[in-house]
């Protein structure tokens, strides 16, 4: 984009006399290829030689011989090098513009087509030329081709390399030579110590470092190139256990360094914790008393709690946080609960506001659509102190939100919010000691932290990513809940589903039908929330018939949830909005339209919102055939189970870690050579060596864990805080 004209005063000329012509300004001089390089590199992670060291191929050619070309052409279809003399370099115009150049050795010839090439390539690729090229041969009609090859120029004779040739995961404007050339120079600069001892490397079973990244980067050609591909290769094995290693030291130190921070010791377990527990209309399960107990331990502790509570739809979270928020009132504090959208706050809000505020106690409400004199009450609140417990969105991290004596924290679905948002929440005080609290030193007070999250961590998942934090999980749901019957439905049979949606309300019952966009798409062909809402109108116009959806202001969301609450409102069509939150007992019939667009853990939300009474309950499916792989295997696993952490585990198979990690991983790469679906062994052994480490005060243990940290990590240590 150019600049914007800059004007400047015009001296005066007499008025005949030509404008005196001016030269064209000098184009700015352009960067050095050395920083645009960087500039790139950087892009990729790779900021230092050991960074590079560590960038290691994704895939392997084989340049290690060559096939004459008249073998080549007659494989049928199969990747070869050949090497040969150009004999003719055209550009042609039919059908498109492409270059054409033909080789030829003693046993054929063959064409190579480019139809992206650059016009230097011409004198590159002169008749007479020698050129060695890679590729996947077709032979033709017109004798063996192949499209778009690698190649080089060469010398008659020139030597064949005798190590496979490495294809490094690379970003815009960086060749592979140049990778090559740079991780090569910075294998030459390197100090190559082990960060572990030969005992640790005997013990573990595991190849040293520098042998490891050497056959990485150039592996012989009788190397076991399936061992290579599957990452199985001892070498690999030992490129994941030092990632796993690193990211479970980093953790547990983060851990450690938790626990020496100061928290508010939340001792009381008082009058509001009995008074709730009496009011309650039914009995905590064993699951839930047995998390209840663990969060009050850790919330009579002085050092940050920081637990992860997990729990199935409906198992009961919101019971054990509002237990936990009423422990720090009891001993004298505030208590915030922050939710990801207004629905779900607004869910929260009324649930927990009815089992407190009977009980004396003040719950302020601070959402983004409150008008400017409501926020400026509510912060008033909080400031004050008046405010025990407060509500709300994100709205509650914003800078004019500051809390009199914030003791407890609680963030729900906490993978949707990033790690800067939880810190900035659990940061929320006026004053560093709470206005006046006694503390034993100088070191900033931390307010406990709970987070909550209804799409239950497959144990893999949990030890790897959550290893600096305590897990709770609820894996019992609360008796008297009806299974839910889950059916697969083709797009075809749309009216019998119509059908079974008014048979339900003609039985007093009331029905969800969730559409996964708005409005129309031309990317995305799908049956929109608008669409559905006119369509179903219309087919059953004896019912009355909901639409909830995002770009909804609050206001009419809110009346439109409301009278679906009451039973004023018969079908509520919705976009994924209500995927939690909502809890109509009275609602016993989901559909979810194209049910194979979505993920498995979201439409396992999306089922959750049914089977909240005594009446039996149905999940249809919709879907387009055909059905891909991926949409099958969903779709079977939804029918055939409602256990959230058999789904999660599924899940995990199918699609890998990040949608259960979500925001959490803001700031830290995924793990890029371990893979949580093979390598749990490897999971287990970093996770104990860690531990190991990290308990032993011996010098060369901590020398250990210091270097190994500063070869993988590079001082991006902080990523996984919160």
């Amino acid at each position: 984009m150019s600049k914007p004209a800059i004007l400047r005063p015009v001296a005066y000329k007499p008025p005949d006399m030509p404008a005196p012509k001016r030269k064209p300004a000098a184009a700015a001089p352009p960067a050095p290829a050395a920083n645009t390089r960087a500039s790139k590199l950087e892009k990729l992670g790779l900021r230092t030689d050991m960074d590079l060291v560590l960038h290691l191929p994704l895939r392997y050619e084989d340049e290690t011989e060559i096939v004459a070309i008249r073998q080549a052409g007659m494989m049928g279809t199969s990747v070869a090098q050949v090497e040969g003399v150009v004999t003719a370099c055209d550009i042609q115009y039919r059908p498109r513009r492409q270059l054409i150049v033909t080789i030829a050795d003693d046993s054929g010839q063959l064409v190579m087509r480019f139809l992206n090439f650059y016009g230097s390539q011409t004198k590159q690729l002169a008749v007479g030329t020698r050129v060695r090229a890679r590729g996947e041969i077709r032979h033709g009609f017109f004798g063996a081709e192949v499209v778009h090859p690698s190649y080089k120029v060469v010398l008659e004779g020139a030597p064949l390399p005798d190590v496979l040739t490495p294809v490094y995961p690379a970003g815009e404007g960086l060749s592979q030579i140049f990778l090559r050339k740079a991780i090569a120079d910075a294998m030459h600069s390197i100090a190559w110590h082990d960060t572990l001892s030969p005992a640790q490397l005997a013990a573990q079973q595991l190849m040293p470092f520098e042998s490891a990244v050497r056959l990485l980067h150039n592996p012989p050609p009788d190397v076991d190139e399936h061992a290579l591909e599957d990452r199985s290769h001892p070498a690999w094995v030992r490129m994941k256990f030092d990632e796993l290693l690193a990211q479970q030291l980093s953790l547990k130190r983060a851990q450690v360094a938790r626990r020496a921070k100061n928290a508010r010791a939340l001792p009381v377990v008082g009058q509001l914790s009995a008074a709730f527990l009496a009011t309650l209309p039914f009995t905590l399960t064993k699951a839930q008393q047995r998390v209840v107990a663990e969060i009050s331990a850790d919330l009579q502790a002085s050092f940050p709690m920081q637990r992860l509570l997990q729990g199935d739809v409906g198992s009961g979270k919101t019971v054990v946080a509002a237990l936990a928020a009423a422990q720090a009132i009891d001993s004298g504090y505030q208590a915030v609960l922050m939710a990801p959208t207004e629905i779900l706050a607004d869910q929260h809000f009324r649930k927990i506001a009815a089992w407190m505020e009977p009980l004396g106690v003040r719950v302020a409400w601070l959402t983004g659509s409150l008008k400017k004199k409501e926020k400026l009450a509510a912060q008033a609140m909080i400031e004050s102190g008046e405010a025990q417990l407060v509500i709300g969105t994100h709205a509650l991290i914003q800078d004019s939100v500051q809390f009199a004596k914030l003791g407890l924290v609680i963030v729900d679905e906490q993978h949707r919010f990033g790690v800067g948002q939880r810190l900035a929440l659990r940061n929320k005080t006026v004053s560093e000691n709470g206005g006046g609290d006694a503390v034993q030193n100088t070191a900033p007070v931390v307010p406990h932290q709970l987070m909550m999250s209804a799409t239950p961590i497959p144990r893999t998942l949990a030890m790897t990513y959550y290893a600096d934090l305590e897990i709770s999980v609820i894996d019992e749901l609360p008796p008297g809940r009806t299974p839910i019957v889950t059916r697969a439905v083709d797009q075809a049979r749309r009216d019998e589903v119509i059908a079974r949606v008014h048979a339900a309300v003609q039985d007093g019952r009331q029905a969800y039908w969730v559409c996964p966009l708005i409005e129309e798409s031309e990317a995305l062909q799908l049956q929109t929330a608008t669409e559905t809402y006119a369509m179903l109108a219309e087919a059953l116009p004896d019912l009355r018939i909901g639409l909830v959806h995002g770009r909804l202001k609050q206001a009419e969301k809110q009346e439109v949830m409301d009278a679906f609450s009451a039973g004023a409102c018969h079908v509520l069509v919705a976009t994924t909005v209500i995927e939690v939150g909502v809890d109509v007992p009275n609602a016993s019939l989901m559909v979810i339209e194209h049910a194979e667009r979505f993920g498995l853990s979201q439409l396992h939300q999306l089922r959750g919102r049914v089977g909240r009474g005594s009446a039996a309950s149905v999940c249809l499916l919709l879907y387009q055939s055909p059905l891909g792989y991926v949409a099958k295997q969903r779709l079977m696993t939804m029918r055939e189970t409602t256990d959230g952490f058999e789904i999660a585990r599924r899940d995990l198979e199918i699609r890998g870690p990040g949608e259960f990690l979500g925001a959490r991983q803001s700031g830290q790469a995924m793990l890029r050579f371990a893979d949580l679906a093979t390598d749990q062994w490897l999971v287990d052994r970093a996770r104990d060596l860690a531990q190991t480490l990290l308990q032993d005060p011996a010098p060369a243990s901590q020398a250990t864990v210091s270097a190994h940290l500063t070869r993988w990590l590079g001082g991006r240590e902080d990523f996984l805080k919160v």
